[in-house]
């Protein structure tokens, strides 16, 4: 009987590893179209002969689709499911991809960079939360900084696509190629099951059995978890309504935009949309600078590693105060280093090591913990309210820094606009310990409860 039970649990294992990689790679859809606009707007704004301000809507104007796209996810997930929203995803990608390979004019790329963002605003969106759904407990914090992960991935493999295509100055190539992993996702994710838990509120429980069934590898552990979902299905309020009428959950929604600021204002997506400008401003070739970007990258991936090995074992807090310390340090030296100047190589290479020591703080911590938290702290009946409201202040935050920055390089200068992120990440300790409670090794339902009895926020994990 053990040998059964223990093969049925290998199994589960495995089923459910697949399920989440497979989920996790919007992601990498999500990082694909980060990355690669980094390396293309050099080359965009010289064929276009446009200014930087120009160049800013180009790439901030992604996020305004991401925005709607974000907030059309709550619909799109509540009425047709998690699945069918990352596969509507898929396809918006796909065509976003091929309609900025074949832009023909500034203004045509930004309505292309649009549609692409209304794919990934809905992969934002639905992504965390599925895997937060089908996650176990003790493995929940792990499963959704894969999406992270991904997203790190994505980010790296559209850096050294830039860089193999930028000896050619092929921009068009740059943005277009990716619409091949949008195709295998769109692929892939058609063997996706849908969630079990947006299967019991469409009233289809043998179904969400089912799929329990196959992602814990046994019937009294899914069994429990429906029970733990039914109960929870008994409030009648949901959504806009549960917002309208219950304040606790005002306060985890608040938190949630809370976070996403947070996460945005570390000033990480100045790294990610801006690498090649940056690392021009410290003095390097175009080439340099490429492949320079392109470490960045692989920095991203591998330090994104930590927060999953260590997010179960240490806790949120831990990580997130660790996290802004090093991008404060990071950040705040490489202001420093631009304000006294780099007559050197050494100088040069100290501020390119610095700003990976940002780029490791964030991928450590508030990169893939912000949207760990996100799907922890939201109540169930409000769940995609709550995620769709953080999500899109997620895209509305990513756009104001994307628009801003080149805007402040030029009127603040480049050491005070570096310090200015810098002082941010200082702040943000002062708010993780005040509001961020610690969710480790705490079921979503042990979260509600706390929440909805109107324990202090940073107390509901306890």
């Amino acid at each position: 009987m053990s040998a059964v039970l223990s093969s049925s649990a290998i199994q589960a294992r495995r089923h459910i590893v697949f399920t989440a990689t497979l989920a996790a790679l919007a992601g990498l859809m999500f990082g694909l179209d980060v990355g690669v606009i980094s390396g293309a707007q050099q080359f965009i704004q010289h064929d276009f002969a446009i200014d930087d301000r120009v160049i800013e809507l180009i790439v901030s104007f992604m996020t305004v689709g991401a925005a709607i796209g974000a907030a059309l996810a709550a619909w799109l997930s509540v009425h047709f499911g998690r699945k069918r929203s990352l596969i509507f995803s898929g396809g918006l990608f796909v065509l976003g991809s091929l309609a900025c390979a074949a832009a023909w004019s500034p203004d045509s790329l930004i309505g292309a960079r649009v549609v692409l963002g209304l794919a990934i605003g809905i992969a934002a969106f639905t992504a965390p939360l599925y895997l937060a759904e089908i996650a176990p407990e003790d493995k929940r914090g792990a499963m959704i900084s894969t999406y992270q992960l991904m997203i790190t991935i994505g980010i790296f493999l559209a850096f050294l696509s830039d860089t193999a295509f930028s000896y050619s100055e092929s921009w068009r190539w740059m943005l277009g190629i990716i619409a091949l992993p949008g195709a295998l996702f769109l692929l892939g994710v058609l063997r996706l099951p849908e969630s079990p838990r947006w299967l019991v509120l469409r009233g289809r429980h043998d179904d969400a059995n089912a799929v329990l069934h196959k992602l814990r590898g046994d019937d009294a552990t899914a069994r429990r978890e429906i029970a733990e979902i039914e109960e929870q299905l008994r409030t009648p309020q949901q959504g806009w309504h549960l917002f309208l009428q219950n304040r606790n959950f005002r306060r985890s929604v608040g938190l949630g935009i809370a976070l996403q600021i947070v996460q945005q204002l570390t000033g990480i997506n100045v790294v990610m949309y801006y690498a090649p400008r940056i690392f021009a401003d410290m003095g390097y070739a175009t080439s340099a600078s490429m492949w320079f970007t392109a470490v960045v990258g692989l920095t991203n991936v591998l330090a994104t590693f930590i927060a999953i090995g260590f997010v179960d074992r240490l806790g949120r807090k831990p990580i997130l105060y660790i996290g802004f310390v090093v991008m404060a340090i990071g950040l705040g030296v490489v202001g420093l280093l631009m304000h006294v100047g780099m007559a050197t190589q050494a100088e040069r290479l100290l501020a390119v090591g610095m700003l990976l020591v940002f780029v490791i703080g964030f991928a450590m911590s508030a990169g893939p913990l912000v949207w760990t938290l996100c799907s922890e702290i939201q109540p169930l009946k409000g769940r995609d309210f709550g995620i769709g409201v953080s999500t899109v202040t997620n895209w509305v935050m990513t756009g104001v820094v994307s628009v801003t920055f080149l805007t402040l390089l030029n009127h603040l200068g480049r050491a005070n606009t570096f310090w200015l992120y810098a002082t941010c990440n200082l702040a943000f300790l002062l708010f993780t310990w005040a509001l961020v409670p610690e969710t480790k090794g705490v079921t979503l339902e042990h979260i509600e409860q706390k929440l909805m009895d109107g324990q202090p926020l940073r107390d509901i994990g306890r």
